[in-house]
């Protein structure tokens, strides 16, 4: 029986993740920013702007409402993970040096995808029996493309993958990165990792986007600047990496010295384009939940975030390891057999040597607990919509649960616990990937509305009743 699950699993997997599917989130991004007129160009200094002003809008305590910033940074949370470690090496492995240029494109794309999904978030919202915001595409797909079945079967796909990739695989991923690093027994950090989350989830929203607000700043700057250290130190591969990058990218990797079988024009296209959207999620609707609980005052605003999430996720951190592996050569020397955090790994080893396996560790096991934190919420407000709000605090139960679990499951189980977390892993993977099928959905539907708001956005600016 479970063996059939797991067939079926790989076949729809091969779907949702393929040329097919690939496309339509890559051609929603392009149809979007041509009948937007190319916001993550037009809107993208004034993104940053935005991010980094002390003027922005703060958090309100009566309209149980965060700041933007929070919002971004819980997303971010959710959005910055393995993928950005694990996933880029995965997709380099698989595809070859080409897969990191596809990679930077889906971003491109991905950012006015992302804006999008975040305005109309925002402008679907509304309040819980609690008085919390909700939002994100059920309340879309429902309120705006009054399609409530597609909204209960994103809901569905939602609550199911979080459990895996919000969960268990990222509790799998920070032991992971402790046991490398520093030899931490898997269920001593299972523990530490429940508890933790523990503390920060039982707070609500507030207490969660207060850590996220200062832990995503820290972690991805520890991060990029580790990877410059090493980038530094191999700076005379560096304009090499850029340049297999964009050659391969369009001619046949074989000719590469070293090259693994299987790498080819199609194959780099498609590893690239879909480890970047699974990175930066844009097109899969998760982010869009918690940036609609933002304290914002007009949709389009907060989409601005949305742009810089996606620049900041693929083409600065996912661009970094991407560099890294292309720098120290690690993709056809030593490494050519290895794939995920331990190509990675062995990249950062090669560059700085034990120091590297220490930056690595720690940015992983950091990526990863964020992770866990940010797809919480994206899991409370998938159960909130399909059960009501008396399901939180089982919520909070299965998820600390799940944790424990992902985190020493190897420990508990043995091998077969790694077997499990490797067939759950694939199903959320699935789940996850399903997701974007609603979304886009609505995305293409709303297209129109979408146009009206970033017009009425555009006018305010220009009259002035907007600052920006």
């Amino acid at each position: 029986m479970l063996d059939t699950i797991f067939h079926f699993n790989d076949v729809i997997n091969g779907i949702v993740w393929g040329p097919w599917m690939l496309c339509l989130i890559v051609g929603t991004g392009v149809y979007l920013s041509l009948i937007l007129l190319f916001p993550q160009l037009r809107y993208f200094k004034m993104a940053w702007k935005e991010v980094f002003s002390k003027k922005k809008a703060s958090a309100d305590s009566a309209d149980k409402s965060i700041s933007s910033f929070a919002a971004m940074a819980t997303a971010m949370a959710a959005t910055v993970g393995t993928g950005n470690i694990a996933g880029v090496a995965t997709a380099l492995h698989l595809g070859g040096p080409g897969a990191a240029f596809w990679m930077m494109v889906s971003a491109f794309f991905g950012m006015t995808t992302k804006f999008g999904e975040v305005t109309l978030a925002v402008h679907f919202r509304e309040k819980d029996e609690h008085g919390d915001w909700r939002g994100g595409t059920m309340y879309i797909l429902e309120k705006g493309a009054k399609q409530k079945w597609l909204a209960v079967l994103f809901a569905i796909f939602a609550f199911l993958a979080s459990f895996g990739i919000g969960a268990a695989v990222q509790a799998n991923s920070t032991s992971e990165g402790l046991r490398m690093g520093f030899g931490v027994d898997p269920m001593y950090s299972g523990i530490a990792l429940a508890v933790l989350t523990g503390l920060v989830i039982i707070g609500g929203l507030k207490s969660l986007s207060t850590v996220t607000t200062y832990l995503v700043p820290f972690m991805s700057i520890f991060y990029v600047v580790g990877s410059i250290v090493v980038l530094v130190t191999n700076i005379a591969h560096v304009p090499e990496a850029f340049a297999l990058a964009l050659k391969y990218a369009f001619s046949d990797p074989m000719a590469i010295p070293g090259a693994l079988a299987g790498w080819s024009v199609a194959a780099a296209v498609r590893r690239g384009i879909a480890r970047g959207i699974f990175s930066n999620e844009a097109g899969l609707g998760s982010a869009p939940m918690v940036h609609a609980t933002a304290n914002v005052d007009h949709p389009a605003r907060q989409g601005l975030y949305g742009i810089f999430e996606v620049f900041v996720d693929t083409i600065i951190i996912c661009a970094m390891t991407a560099l890294v592996i292309l720098s120290t050569q690690s993709l056809t020397g030593g490494g050519a057999e290895l794939s995920g955090a331990q190509l990675s790994l062995f990249a950062f080893e090669r560059g700085l040597g034990q120091t590297g396996v220490y930056i690595l560790s720690i940015g992983l096991a950091l990526f990863a607990y964020t992770t866990i934190l940010g797809w919480y919420w994206y899991a409370e407000t998938a159960a909130v919509y399909l059960f009501g709000v008396w399901f939180k605090p089982f919520m909070k139960i299965l998820w600390i649960t799940m944790i424990i679990f992902g985190a020493a499951g190897g420990v508990i189980l043995g091998t077969a616990g790694n077997q499990f977390l490797n067939n759950l892993w694939d199903i959320a993977d699935t789940l996850n990937g399903l997701m974007a099928v609603p979304n886009l959905l609505g995305l293409l539907i709303l297209s129109g509305v979408l146009r009206k708001i970033v017009k009425d956005f555009d006018e305010k600016r220009k009259s002035g009743e907007l600052k920006v």
